[in-house]
């Protein structure tokens, strides 16, 4: 087969910000949004990931289907995020290597259907960027995975008894051996891998407002 394995990869699913606020129908410079719980839209969300390849290169894809609801409040603490990634639904712009992705050296769908990230409590970090410190899970193994984001405000041309669509771009970083992805890593991070993460995940999210919360 010409095909090589390719990248010994992370993709991450994990995803999203959550933010809290006063209420608040302004638009780009608000920090963060009116409380209530936010359904996000698959349609218009997308996680996307570069990943170390033969140690100088990288190969990026994204995965194409983002579930969840993100958790908006007055009190920082009570802010949440709960998301689902269909890691079949993994990207490369490759069809081997997809297919080989999905298999059971790296996410391993046919055990491990989706990827969850799950997290309570944000800060912010300056200005208008926050942090949240939530858990990764990716084949049965959890991780403590970062997430920065920002709020990129409200759609200012949502028509009459729509909900208000809000706008978020997250970005993390991790490695593929903390979840168990270390098929092919002497050859993808060189024999003295760095110690820095190996993964970078880029989050762009559209989520409409359900219901306020207290």
């Amino acid at each position: 087969m010409l095909y090589k394995k390719p990248l010994n990869f992370f993709g991450i699913g994990a995803l999203l910000v959550i933010i809290c606020a006063p209420p608040t129908i302004a638009a780009v410079s608000q920090s963060l949004p009116s409380p209530g719980t936010y359904k996000i839209d698959p349609d218009h969300s997308f996680a996307y990931f570069g990943a170390w390849h033969h140690v100088v290169g990288l190969v990026r894809g994204r995965f194409d289907k983002v579930t969840g609801i993100i958790t908006v409040s007055q009190d920082l603490a009570a802010c949440s995020v709960n998301i689902v990634i269909d890691a079949s639904s993994i990207s490369t712009q490759n069809t081997e290597r997809d297919e080989d992705l999905r298999g059971p050296d790296f996410f391993d769908v046919k055990k491990f259907a989706g990827l969850a990230y799950h997290g309570r409590g944000i800060r912010r970090i300056s200005g208008g960027s926050w942090i949240i410190y939530g858990s990764l899970t990716i084949r049965g193994v959890t991780k403590v995975v970062p997430l920065t984001f920002t709020f990129k405000g409200l759609f200012p041309d949502t028509l009459p008894g729509k909900p208000a669509r809000a706008a978020f771009h997250a970005s993390a970083a991790t490695k593929r051996a903390d979840f168990g992805m270390t098929r092919d890593n002497l050859m993808e991070l060189g024999a003295f891998p760095s110690s820095k993460p190996d993964v970078e995940i880029e989050i762009d999210v559209e989520a409409d407002a359900n219901f306020p919360t207290r």
